[in-house]
């Protein structure tokens, strides 16, 4: 069969690179794709949003399945619209993906289903909300309810950066219409991890428990990113812990969604804070989680593409997913003065040797062609991915393969993992 790939970053090229493994599979599409996934299988020059140029594609080319890697697509509903077209699609649709196109209504989920989750209050008036702020004090988290690429978050550990904030999302804009409403949030204390599961509405199939790195320095510090690196196992998720995620959020999260006559297919991503007091939803996302993604499939023994098939059709309490023992890293490389305003177009060079390191392979994120040269093109330009036998070792042959790439102005953490390595030494 022939497999269609939506997208053109990290998550895919992971994606599009554990697909193109499966046996069943002849050939990937990728649309639009990256040069990354154009060595795994063939891009055509389609956007994500281009819903009926994405179909047609699909009927020319015979198409079994398409893969759904950003969220913007299917929060405008392109399941919805390749479904009404008879074609099979891996992701929720628009009603389903509100889960994370709107940070109130998954609120309202969560709150529904009694689903642990921070205490918060939503505003659409930046008056009140900062009125809200100023009476709760600090430290507070503020929220754009809308998509804004995993940007629109500040932990406010200060009354003024609660407000600056808040000013930022609602009366600046800098989020678009995502900031016409915020939500305020408790700060939860503990530490973050992330549990992403396969749903085909009815049954959930967790995978293994991963952690991300958002603040773009060392240390936790600076702004928030899409994601600086990732690693999988999460020591911090016991086998105790992860059994409780999936008992009293993932379950429940799927069940209300079926009961609400919006069954959810697809990933659901949970995003939490594991406090003293127990797990804690941060987030829910309704796609593969990027970094995470790139560190879980590297582990996942099984073939994606019947996981993906059983998602669609119903059929995924009859599969059981396993897991390679060890662990697997990656880390981002940015370009510089990413999450801010970074230059495009420098040249990279390195790969090939890179991906002579044990364990290595480098999913590409934001790079172009330039006369054939590869260059940077986005904020996040690689995830610079290895597995090893245990958490020390990946991140070893992880950063040695980072020393070996090279373009100017590139920043990535030199801390990816270290958490882990905290659990590991107590």
């Amino acid at each position: 069969m022939k497999v269609l790939v939506v997208g053109s970053g990290g998550r895919e090229h992971a994606l599009t690179w554990k697909i193109a493994q499966s046996p069943l599979v002849e050939q990937v599409l990728c649309a639009p794709g990256n040069p990354g996934m154009a060595g795994l299988g063939r891009c055509v020059d389609v956007g994500v949003n281009e819903f009926d140029k994405l179909t047609a594609l699909a009927r020319e080319e015979g198409v079994g399945l398409i893969v759904v890697g950003p969220e913007d697509p299917l929060s405008r509903g392109l399941v919805d619209h390749l479904a009404a077209n008879g074609i099979k699609a891996f992701g929720p649709v628009a009603a389903a993906a509100r889960l994370e196109a709107s940070k109130s209504f998954a609120k309202s989920v969560m709150n529904h289903c009694g689903i642990p989750t921070a205490k918060s209050a939503e505003f659409t008036d930046p008056a009140a909300a900062i009125g809200y702020a100023r009476s709760a004090g600090a430290p507070l988290v503020i929220k754009a309810d809308g998509l804004a690429a995993g940007k629109g978050v500040t932990v406010a550990r200060e009354l003024d950066t609660a407000i600056a904030a808040i000013r930022a999302a609602m009366e600046d804009r800098a989020f678009g219409d995502a900031g016409n409403r915020v939500l305020i949030e408790e700060c939860l204390e503990g530490e973050e991890a992330s549990i992403l599961a396969f749903s085909d509405g009815k049954t959930v199939v967790p995978m293994a428990s991963s952690q991300d790195h958002k603040p773009v320095f060392d240390n936790d510090e600076g702004p928030n990113t899409g994601g600086m690196g990732a690693y999988s196992p999460a020591p911090v998720v016991t086998g105790a812990l992860f059994e409780e995620i999936v008992r009293t959020i993932l379950n429940p999260c799927v069940q209300g969604m079926a009961e609400a006559g919006t069954p959810y297919t697809g990933v659901l991503y949970a995003g939490l804070m594991i406090t003293p007091d127990g797990p804690r939803v941060i987030e829910f996302n309704c796609r593969f989680g990027d970094p995470e993604v790139q560190v879980v499939l590297p582990r996942m023994k099984n073939d994606l593409v019947p996981v993906l098939l059983a998602c669609c059709d119903g059929t995924l309490d009859r599969l059981s997913l396993d897991w390679a023992d060890g662990a697997c890293v990656t880390v981002v490389m940015a370009s510089g003065g990413y999450p801010g305003a970074y230059e495009k177009g420098k040249p990279i060079t390195g790969i090939p040797d890179a991906e002579h390191e044990t364990g290595a392979v480098v999913f590409h994120a934001g790079t172009g062609l330039d006369g054939g040269a590869l260059v940077t093109n986005g904020g996040r330009v690689l995830n610079v991915t290895a597995t090893g036998p245990d958490v020390p070792a990946a991140i070893d042959r992880a950063y040695a393969a980072v020393r070996r790439i090279h373009f100017e102005g590139a920043h990535y953490r030199t801390d990816i993992g270290q958490k882990a390595l905290k659990h590991l030494r107590a």
